[in-house]
């Protein structure tokens, strides 16, 4: 049994911010996985370059060992650089990924309880995700209250209201 817990993202974390938006990205069952450059292209890049500007929120879930496992993020993307999530240049949009070998353990709705919590403290009104319907997650994600608003390619976008 492992051993975790959660703390906020500092600025050491940038490299392991990066791991996790690629381990976010959803492939389905026989398809091919992305290349890991795809990262670093602008539509994605975005989730995670520059992090710590002023409205970022970040949550590292860390084994007993200090080592990072899951994280979750909350940015604000503006209108003219909008994220898969966007709902308006006022809501954050969420980004959760856990290690493959950590999964299904309680991190995820831990790290999403963190941000939450923290989204609620700093009086955001919502916070949107955008998620492939077919991914696991989703299941998570209608658990803790998100409710689906909209669709954008094969991906549906999500909100919930603090």
């Amino acid at each position: 049994m492992h051993t975790w817990s959660i703390r906020a993202v500092t600025a050491d974390d940038q490299d392991f911010l990066w791991e996790m938006l690629y381990l976010s990205l959803y492939v389905r069952e026989g398809e091919k996985p992305f290349e890991r450059e795809v990262i670093h292209e602008p539509h994605l890049a975005k989730y995670v370059e520059h992090w710590g500007q002023a409205g970022d929120v970040g949550y590292i879930a860390i084994n007993d060992h200090q080592q990072p496992i899951g994280a979750v993020t909350a940015r604000v993307l503006p209108e003219d650089n909008q994220g898969y999530g966007y709902i308006d240049d006022v809501t954050p949009e969420l980004g959760l990924a856990v290690l493959d070998e950590y999964r299904g353990q309680g991190i995820g709705t831990a790290l999403m309880e963190a941000l939450l919590t923290e989204l609620r403290q700093q009086q955001i009104a919502q916070v949107s995700l955008s998620v492939d319907p077919s991914n696991p997650v989703v299941r998570l994600y209608k658990r803790l209250g998100f409710q689906e608003v909209g669709t954008v390619g094969t991906s549906i976008t999500m909100l919930f209201v603090l």
